[in-house]
């Protein structure tokens, strides 16, 4: 992957390479070379061509095993009628012309944000390329097409590939409104191909932020609190000084920084640097402690209003409760564990600051690094590299912010790295949430009342952290970062735990009295966009709740379902049946052979629409094993179906591993897991076997990267009651084990 900041970009393509740039989004007939200076833009990004036929696209949205690169390529390859894999990719430095409104990949809205805007770009150049043509033959450009890189006169046989072109092309007016390929004509939209990142990454080229070296560079780690809330009173580096390799040892705003010349000296002199903290404010803060308070809440506290209808969800019949439910589902802490561990080198120069990381949000990186060393923004340079893994955790700034705080300090290139320890001790973890449902259905099987209450903290104040300021002019960003920080710490407790009700507050099903309350509690634990959001506990609460309403009306839960989403949700009710039938469920509901047993569920999260059935088996020993997940996914026009296969498969397995795996559990602030020894991950052999069947449709995609996640603990969950007859309400799911 080719870096270039996009300052370079637009100087070396508009003037001395004499090719041809497009801005996407264009709304105007605006010169490509003023185009970057046009107003009224959300974002901006580019397409080049130069006269050597190189074909350049600026990502400005990472590729963290997702696919993006490969899925934006198509969509301009699919215009420009050339093979995706000719397209050279760049991630951009970070640029106001980036934000929608901040420069940060999630929300699973790469490929559904990007849709339009880069095929048209395609277009335009197209039409721009053809346009220099026909001024070139004297012809009119409507006769001319394009093919696999040239632009072609079928009347005359003549043909000039687009690198001949560019520097003409450069000069044409820009396209306002333009024609798209209509989808029977499409060559690589909807078809497999090989991801466009592929070969680097499997020759080992591909190179991850961890990658990076600097001449001179020093590496660092940093000994942190470990305990929620804590904070360090003194420490004392005198044994690690002594150690080889070591550089220095000081204090910054989160710990004691520890620089060597090597990783792993960096780290064992950390260890021998021992410090004292304050906890006052950690002790009592526990997983117990926690739940204990959410549900003292859930029965005492009063909470906000969401969603209502029908006036109460009060029993329509008080004195026969035999089809009513009072039930608590609670859900744990868990962590991102990015296979690549965070890190983030920067190297400090006279005119300019690199730095070099992989980040979901460039922005927010050069927005904190620019206040930590005073530094105005333009002169900081974020090297965007690939990413392993992000899950929502590279959002934050959090590694950059230390690592600049160090570098402010060392005289010389530095690296931060957190160990595994590391991450799983200060992660932003997914919050733990309790949720209490009563329920009701009537003597004709309908949904009478759905009365849910949850507890949770809110996402907003952790986020907000460093990151207010971003939007704003700089010389008031810090003034901005102060309030946006106080404002949301107050917002929550006056309209609860933002984030945390997305999946619950509305439903697609048919529900005569609804209710949803949300009350706020936030112990201290630092929580955050994980894989899913809110989707991902209620997800598993809801369709876990559909289940017991299933049996309590002793209806087949696919039937259940099909009826209270009537016609009103078309898509939930088609990837339903698409999942029915693909697993064969109408000739076995609730049962297979070879003691395997099903469940389901389906959920709706950006804007996609996924349904889950899951055969499991229970050994001898009540442990729970997943053999076989049936996935159903509408997410509009599949882009590459192995692409978006691969991608319902990882969000499956991420799920999964929430499901059935041990939570991050605190005691005293402090995480009581530190590595995969005690935090365990799915493992190969516990992989299920996963079927993806997509829904057929020609609307624009939705979201892919998170839809995978929300339904599979519920699916498994209603499988293991099939199996059983016992309901696990609780994350990880764990029957008890026989006396």
């Amino acid at each position: 992957m080719t870096e270039i900041s996009r300052r370079a970009f637009l100087q070396g393509s508009a003037v001395a390479a004499g090719g041809l740039v497009i801005g996407c989004g264009a709304t105007r007939n605006t010169a490509p070379a003023d185009f970057a200076g046009s107003e009224g833009m959300s974002f901006d990004a580019f397409l080049k061509i130069t006269s050597d036929d190189r074909i350049i696209l600026q990502v400005d949205k990472v590729e963290m095993g997702q696919g993006t690169m490969t899925g934006m390529a198509t969509l301009v390859a699919e215009e420009l009628d050339i093979e995706p894999h000719r397209i050279e990719l760049v991630h951009p430095n970070a640029n106001p012309a980036f934000q929608t409104p901040l420069q940060i990949t999630g929300g699973s809205n790469s490929m559904a944000g990007r849709w339009q805007t880069l095929r048209e770009s395609g277009a335009r150049a197209r039409e721009m390329l053809k346009s220099a043509a026909a001024e070139r033959w004297g012809v009119e450009s409507v006769q001319l097409e394009a093919r696999n890189g040239a632009i072609v006169d079928p009347a005359s046989g003549n043909t000039l590939s687009y690198g001949a072109l560019a520097e003409a092309a450069a000069r044409q007016p820009v396209p306002g409104d333009i024609e798209l390929k209509p989808r029977e004509q499409y060559r690589w939209i909807g078809r497999e191909f090989a991801r466009v990142d592929g070969p680097t990454k499997l020759r080992g080229e591909a190179r991850y932020g961890i990658d990076t070296r600097i001449p001179g560079m020093l590496r660092a780690v940093v000994v942190r609190c470990p305990h929620a809330k804590g904070r360090l009173s003194s420490f004392d580096a005198s044994q690690a000084l002594g150690m080889p390799g070591v550089h220095s040892v000081f204090e910054i705003s989160n710990g004691v920084a520890v620089v060597a010349d090597r990783t792993w000296r960096a780290l064992r002199a950390a260890d021998a640097v021992v410090c004292k903290y304050d906890l006052s404010e950690s002790r009592g803060i526990s997983t117990e402690s926690i739940r204990a308070e959410h549900r003292r809440m859930l029965d005492d506290a009063f909470g906000a209003p969401v969603t209502g209808s029908g006036g109460t969800v009060e029993p329509s019949n008080p004195e026969d409760l035999s089809r009513s439910l009072d039930v608590v589902y609670t859900i744990p802490h868990v962590a991102h564990v990015t296979m690549e561990p965070l890190n983030c080198a920067i190297d400090i120069r006279e005119d300019r600051v690199d730095v070099t990381l992989g980040t979901q949000a460039p922005d927010v990186i050069q927005h904190a690094v620019s206040r930590v060393l005073g530094r105005p923004r333009r002169e900081v340079i974020i090297h965007n590299a690939f990413l392993g893994g992000g899950f929502g955790r590279r959002a934050f700034p959090d590694v950059a912010i230390e690592a600049a705080e160090i570098a402010k300090q060392v005289d010389a290139p530095v690296q931060l790295v957190w160990s595994r320890e590391d991450d799983l001790a200060n992660d932003y973890y997914r919050p733990a949430t309790t949720h209490r449902i009563r329920g009701e259905v009537d003597a004709d099987g309908n949904v009478a009342r759905w009365d849910h209450r949850m507890v949770a903290p809110s996402l907003i104040p952790y986020m907000a952290k460093g990151m207010g300021g971003v939007l704003a002019p700089e010389w008031m960003a810090g003034a901005v970062d102060a309030v946006a920080e106080s404002v949301a710490g107050l917002v929550p407790r006056l309209i609860g735990p933002i984030l945390a009700t997305e999946g619950a507050s509305e439903l697609p099903y048919r529900v005569e009295k609804h209710r949803f309350d949300d009350l706020f509690h936030d112990p201290g634990i630092p929580v955050g966009i994980w894989r899913s959001v809110g989707h991902s506990h209620n997800g598993f609460v809801v369709e876990s709740f559909v289940d017991e309403l299933a049996h309590q009306a002793g209806r087949d839960p696919a039937a259940f379902r099909r009826d209270l989403l009537g016609d009103d949700h078309p898509r939930h009710r088609a990837v339903l049946d698409l999942a029915l039938e693909t697993s064969g469920w109408s000739t076995s509901q609730s049962a297979s052979d070879e003691g395997r047993h099903r469940g389901l569920a389906v959920h709706e999260s950006f804007n996609s629409v996924v349904a889950q059935v899951v055969e499991v088996r229970i050994d001898d020993d009540r442990e729970i094993h997943v053999e076989r997940i049936v996935c159903a996914v509408d997410c509009g026009t599949v882009v590459n179906p192995d692409i978006v296969r691969a991608q319902m498969e990882g969000g499956i397995f991420y799920g999964l591993t929430a499901a059935l795996k041990g939570p991050i559990t605190f005691e005293n602030g402090a995480a009581q897991q530190s590595n995969f020894h005690d935090y365990e991950m799915l493992r190969m052999r516990e992989a299920p076997r996963v079927e993806v069947a997509f829904v057929d449709s020609d609307a624009p995609p939705t979201g892919v990267g998170e839809p995978g996640t929300p339904p599979i603990a519920a699916a498994v969950a209603n499988a293991v009651f099939a199996a059983t007859g016992e309901r696990l309400r609780d994350l990880p799911l764990r029957l008890p084990k026989n006396a």
